[in-house]
């Protein structure tokens, strides 16, 4: 049995509920430090261990991220303690059904390190990524020594006969041990499976194809960064997995519907008011919402050689946002937004990105390049803190 995908050797699974706000709820450092500021988001809760550093008590004592993971692993401990129950070599089947699609598949350990026989990797970014978010993620890794929120990886090929696996498997384990609904609606059911033939032939179909990211590209890029590459990952085919939107959002710059119109008009991008536009459907056009008026934005064509199919995300953060805003795209202005996410209150315009096709993705990923940092919200993930994975091993 290959060692690049294998069963959780330490691990703990959830008895009753995750402790404190929902972690996966929210997609900006603003808004967790809201959250944990909040009447259910003290110490000992996930969301507090994850971001110890974003803590009320943190920021008033103007702790690092390093100052603050001791607190972190002791608060970890009181967790496993109080709301977990340990369990050992076991990889678990997973069904996550929602209004958002349905994923079928195995949390488990990959080696987010691991190489082929012709050197390339077994787990393949999809997205660029932020660099400082990386150096974040793998400190609180490493500081922990615990996985408490899993990446979600999707087979490059026969991601169908992983579906059938595992819901055999499924079908032969009778009840689940975890079953939840998380604040959006969706069913989360999760069975643990030890050590066994039955676990030995599901992982054997996990590890036969390169995996490509769908979630998660930060926590895999933190997972090799460390002593360690070990990473908890939902593999999955689907079956009916979905790609939404994910916008760009323009934070604390003051600047109006007018100011947009006339900085993008001056860059030679074609532009029209209208009021209460779609959103885009298709790739090509973006829908910027902003204070006076909505914004139809058309993106120039591709230039000769460029590289088809053209992700669109690519050529906001250049073209709208540095080039003729002046904006950093990775600075603290630029905010990636999920559709379906509030803007929040410091928020002056949100560019509405159509969704990328899966077929672009895998067309992107197939011609060895990646895809723009959060262009991609795959859904439905797994939710995090029901099945905590030790990494110290």
């Amino acid at each position: 049995m290959t060692r690049w995908v294998r069963a959780i050797g330490r691990g703990w699974v959830l008895t009753d509920r995750v402790p404190g706000p929902d972690v996966d709820e929210f997609a900006d450092a603003s808004e967790v430090v809201a959250a944990l500021a909040g009447p259910h988001g003290g110490r000992d809760t996930l969301l507090a261990v994850q971001h110890p550093h974003r803590t009320s008590q943190a920021l008033a004592q103007g702790l690092s991220l390093a100052d603050a993971l001791p607190a972190a692993r002791q608060a970890l401990d009181r967790l496993r303690a109080s709301a977990y129950r340990p369990v050992a070599d076991v990889v678990a089947p997973y069904r996550v059904d929602g209004p958002d699609g349905v994923a079928v598949g195995l949390l488990c350990l990959v080696d987010s390190a691991a190489v082929d026989v012709h050197g390339r990797s077994w787990v393949r970014h999809s997205e660029e990524i932020y660099p400082q978010v990386v150096i974040e993620r793998a400190a609180v890794l490493a500081g922990l020594g615990c996985a408490t929120s899993a990446a979600m990886l999707v087979p490059v090929i026969n991601g169908e006969q992983l579906t059938a696996a595992v819901l055999d498997t499924i079908d032969g384990l009778g009840a689940p041990v975890v079953s939840t609904i998380d604040s959006d609606g969706r069913t989360h059911r999760l069975w643990l499976l030890g050590p066994g033939a039955g676990q030995d032939a599901v992982l054997a179909t996990v590890a036969g194809s390169p995996l490509l990211v769908a979630d998660g590209n930060h926590r895999v890029a933190a997972a090799a960064a460390g002593d360690r590459s070990s990473l908890l990952a939902l593999v999955t085919g689907g079956p009916a997995l979905r790609i939404g939107a994910i916008h760009r959002a323009l934070v604390s710059t003051g600047l109006t519907s007018g100011d947009l119109a006339d900085a993008w008009s001056r860059a030679g991008v074609a532009v029209r008011q209208g009021r209460q536009l779609d959103p885009p459907g298709c790739p090509g056009r973006v829908v910027a919402r902003a204070s006076g008026a909505d914004l139809l934005v058309t993106l120039p064509g591709p230039e000769p050689g460029e590289p088809l199919p053209r992700i669109d995300h690519g050529l906001v953060e250049r073209l709208l946002i540095a080039d003729a805003l002046g904006i950093d795209p990775a600075g603290p202005h630029v905010r990636a937004l999920p559709a379906g996410h509030p803007a929040g209150p410091q928020v002056d315009a949100v560019l509405q990105l159509a969704p990328v096709p899966f077929a672009d993705v895998l067309a992107v990923h197939q011609q060895g390049r990646r895809m723009p940092r959060k262009s991609t919200y795959f859904t439905p993930k797994p939710r995090s803190g029901l099945l905590l994975a030790d990494l110290t091993e």
